[in-house]
């Protein structure tokens, strides 16, 4: 992992990304989008992670973020370990899963790469931190992270994508996640 991308204060707000190995779209069935949904809610109802912001595309999720406790970088381990092993078997349980052989043996085969990988490797090492220092760096990851879906060319507006913390900002009552706004 490059030594540029750390979280040097526990205390801060961070944006980060984390991909899919080799960008693998898998959420792309709204099964594993709910699991990640799940998993998030359960890291801010167990883990004191507070969530600022998200979105999560076909490939990878983009978040806002502050753990409470902090510890920001064993929140992310904690999470990633075990959506990547959720999403998995729910993958090798899925009869209708028909990309199924192909996604195991891309895991696999990413896993083979990393000597700390015993079976599947889900997710990319690394996570990218960038520290939230001012309220001018916090506006422009909100909107980068909430114009993905737009300038993926999935919706025409920002809080059409189901999966995203711009629909929590518009108010839309529709929202898959709640998010913090009281910091």
């Amino acid at each position: 992992m490059s030594r540029k991308y750390k979280f040097y204060e526990d205390q801060g707000a961070y944006f980060i990304s984390f991909s899919v190995v080799y960008w693998i779209d898998v959420f792309t069935r709204e099964m594993y989008f709910n699991e990640i949904i799940n998993s998030l809610n359960y890291c801010r109802k167990n883990k004191g992670m507070e969530i600022y912001a998200y979105c999560i595309m076909p490939s990878h999720i983009h978040l806002i973020f502050r753990a409470k406790y902090n510890n920001p970088s064993d929140v992310i381990r904690d999470f990633k370990t075990f959506t990547s092993k959720k999403i998995v078997k729910m993958i090798e349980e899925n009869p209708q899963e028909s990309r199924k052989d192909w996604l195991l043996w891309m895991f696999k085969r990413a896993g083979e790469k990393k000597s700390n990988v015993k079976n599947y490797q889900f997710w990319q090492q690394d996570n990218h931190p960038i520290a939230i220092y001012s309220l001018s760096v916090f506006e422009e990851k909100l909107n980068y992270i909430h114009q993905n879906p737009v300038k993926s060319g999935f919706v025409d507006n920002a809080w059409e994508w189901k999966y995203s913390s711009a629909k929590n900002y518009c108010d839309d009552m529709n929202v898959v996640l709640e998010i913090d706004t009281n910091n």
